[in-house]
């Protein structure tokens, strides 16, 4: 089981100083995690979302992390890949690896929100298509090593142009795909991509068959599930202070809730969404979080009790567990002690 770091960038507060210590801060626990021994950084990419995340450029927060770390991956946990051209994805895709010394790992995925795509005026009911479009467009450039690339499309164009830099990793960095659902799950498997799943939504149990899915569609498109990975990104907290980690996770629940996915989204396919938001706003929090945690939604727990839901995690099949420690503004010394805690005796 590869451990790694989680982050949304919550930012709990107003004012720009608050802002800027919440950037340093999770600059700050990446390297930490780098001495830890934590295997990835991975962080989201969202637009709009006060409070909840605003990590809108990871790549540049991962940039800025290169330079002071030697080991740990950095991962872009997502790229949504609809928002911009196929280009620029693979220009500063390759740039963090050059700078990185080949430690990218390059998450892709077309997003959830209705307004990202109003506000980047692309259609969400062909926000797969586009997505599949520019991941392939993407991966193109980046094997064709220098030479020009000639790629037309509805929504992007490429006329017959090198795009430089090319990324350390040869041909390109690893590619994952986010997804909370069997479809989603079943779409990456049918191209052997790894996979970055959460249990927020569903709950575990719900999410094991989804992975043993994933895996007999690997191969029974010619992959050998042995050579993939399955991560799962999951808020959690082990230490003493749960009840202020309780508060923090019930407080990033909310706004993922009434941010990521708008009030007045009627999707289907989201539906679980709405359930998770009755939970979190509907409970009281004591009841709220003990379903939580009894679906491995989140884990906040002792190092016995962490110890237990390691234990289920790889038993569901996942090969890879991101840790969103820093969340819902818990507080740094908190956040670096639960690392600290997890890695040295979880772990041990």
């Amino acid at each position: 089981m590869r451990i790694s770091l989680g982050y949304e960038l919550e930012v709990r507060g107003r004012t720009r100083e608050v802002e800027r210590q919440a950037f340093q801060n999770v600059i700050d626990q990446v390297v930490l995690g780098d001495r830890l021994g934590f295997d990835t950084a991975w962080f989201v990419e969202h637009h709009f979302t006060r409070g909840f995340s605003h990590s809108s450029a990871p790549d540049l927060v991962l940039a800025a992390i290169s330079q002071r770390t030697s080991r740990i991956h950095l991962g872009l946990g997502v790229v949504l890949l609809p928002f911009q051209s196929p280009i620029r994805t693979a220009e500063r895709v390759a740039t963090l690896d050059v700078l990185s010394g080949g430690r990218v790992e390059f998450g892709t995925g077309r997003g959830a929100s209705p307004l990202e795509y109003q506000a980047f005026q692309r259609p969400f009911e062909k926000s797969r298509q586009i997505w599949e479009d520019s991941l392939e467009a993407t991966l193109e450039i980046w094997r064709a090593d220098g030479e020009p690339v000639s790629r037309s499309n509805e929504f992007f164009e490429i006329p017959d142009v090198a795009v430089y830099p090319r990324p350390t990793q040869v041909p390109h960095p690893p590619v994952w795909v986010a997804s909370t659902s069997l479809e989603g799950y079943l779409a990456a498997a049918r191209h052997g991509y790894n996979l970055l799943g959460m249990t927020m939504l569903k709950g575990i149990d719900d999410v094991a068959e989804d992975i043993a899915g994933y895996k007999q569609c690997l191969a029974d498109n010619g992959f050998d599930p042995a050579t993939r990975r399955v991560a799962l990104m999951i808020p959690w907290y082990v230490g003493r202070a749960r009840d202020e980690a309780a508060d923090a996770v019930l407080w990033y629940i909310r706004r993922q809730v009434n941010l990521v996915t708008p009030p007045d989204y009627y999707d289907a396919r989201h539906a679980t969404h709405r359930v998770l938001g009755q939970l979190a706003a509907g409970m009281p929090p004591e009841e709220a979080m003990a379903t939580l945690r009894e679906h491995l939604m989140v884990v906040v727990d002792d190092v016995e009790g962490s110890r237990k839901a390691v234990a289920r995690i790889t038993e569901a099949g996942a090969t890879d567990l991101i840790l969103q420690c820093q969340v819902g503004g818990l507080a740094h010394d908190l956040v670096c002690d639960s690392m600290n805690l997890f890695m040295t005796e979880v772990m041990q």
